[in-house]
């Protein structure tokens, strides 16, 4: 899939574990994981303003356009 997920770059660099952003964001740390891994078709704007906020970062920073020739080099 052409959009990559960085969420784990951006908990990474604020120092925040799955389980802290779940808790507060409101969803469970299975959902985090799947955000993380990439194994989401969809988002909800609610939960992506969410973890903007908590995160203190903006969308770009968490969803990256790689199209499809640059997955395969």
């Amino acid at each position: 899939m052409p959009i990559v997920v960085n969420l784990d770059v951006m908990l990474a660099r604020r120092k925040m574990r799955s389980r802290e952003l779940a808790e507060r964001i409101g969803i469970t740390e299975q959902n985090v994981s799947l955000l993380k891994s990439g194994k989401v078709k969809g988002i909800r704007f609610d939960t992506l303003e969410a973890i903007c906020r908590v995160l203190d970062c903006r969308p770009g920073d968490l969803l990256e356009y790689r199209p499809a020739d640059e997955e395969n080099r």
